[in-house]
């Protein structure tokens, strides 16, 4: 059985579409037979997306918009409910990596915060009231970050702490949406493990982006709202244990980050081996 809001003819908006997953979803959309609208914030590299597309594009919007601009996606709501009338699939991809220390760069730390977090906020306050009012079958899909639930230390504590707040407001979204009386929209988190996107070279252990789609697809099939991917090199009973281990950290009252931490170090170990 296909979810209602993935059937033939239904509408697709894709943010990030110019590359990786966003890319990647949208072609498989098409396949699928949804009509699309794609959006990117840079103009040129979508065009460039959209030529490798299948199709003759009748039944697609291709439009720039920056997801940290909240009216650029009201007007990008009311292009498409102007010619298509609904939105079945909302997937909320763009994403960006800017380095910058805790306490440094402030300016990256707000463009990072802008597209990473307010980017998923803005596209749900511009689409969801017109989705809700449809009163059909609609799924709302958030990229999320491995990095946002267990924090690796680096040079990305902003990518980090913005993908933390994306799984947050999700979860509430999620909570809030099967309250909703009457609505048949649905949230889930994406949360892709190592993937080739981008300009990148694949390297073994990667996962290509249409690996991501298609665990993402199943896993919407089966009502999943947590949609943690494994990789060629990370399964899911690793992804299980590092979470249980990070949030150990709380509980157990351990320093944070403890999986890096010197003297808790070798403890992660063997609780990652244990079966």
């Amino acid at each position: 059985m296909v979810h209602p809001a993935l059937e033939p003819g239904r509408v697709a908006v894709v943010t990030g579409a110019a590359s990786g997953i966003g890319l990647a979803a949208c072609r498989r959309f098409v396949e699928m037979g949804l009509k699309l609208c794609m959006t990117d914030i840079d103009g040129s590299a979508l065009d460039a997306a959209v030529a490798e597309m299948p199709g003759d594009g009748a039944d697609r919007i291709v439009e720039p918009a920056d997801v940290a601009n909240l009216d650029d996606l009201r007007r990008l709501c009311g292009i498409v409910y102007d010619r298509f009338g609904e939105v079945g699939v909302l997937m909320n991809n763009v994403v960006t990596r800017i380095d910058a220390g805790t306490w440094s760069d402030s300016e990256a730390w707000r463009r990072t915060i802008d597209v990473n977090f307010h980017g998923v906020v803005n596209g749900v306050q511009a689409f969801l009231p017109s989705m809700l009012a449809q009163a059909s079958p609609a799924i709302v899909v958030n990229l999320g970050s491995k990095q946002g639930i267990t924090n690796p230390p680096g040079i990305k504590p902003a990518y980090n702490a913005a993908k933390a707040a994306v799984i947050s407001y999700t979860e509430s979204l999620q909570h809030e949406l099967r309250n909703t009386e009457g609505g048949r929209i649905t949230a889930h988190l994406l949360v892709p493990g190592w993937t080739t996107t981008g300009d990148r070279e694949h390297q073994q252990g990667a996962w290509l982006p249409t690996q991501v789609v298609d665990y993402l697809l199943a896993a919407v099939e089966r009502g999943d709202f947590y949609i943690i991917c494994p990789d060629d090199e990370v399964t899911s009973e690793m992804d299980r244990k590092r979470i249980l281990w990070a949030a150990g950290d709380i509980a157990e009252n351990r320093p944070p980050l403890s999986r890096w931490h010197p003297e808790f170090g070798a403890a992660f170990k063997t609780f990652e081996a244990e079966d």
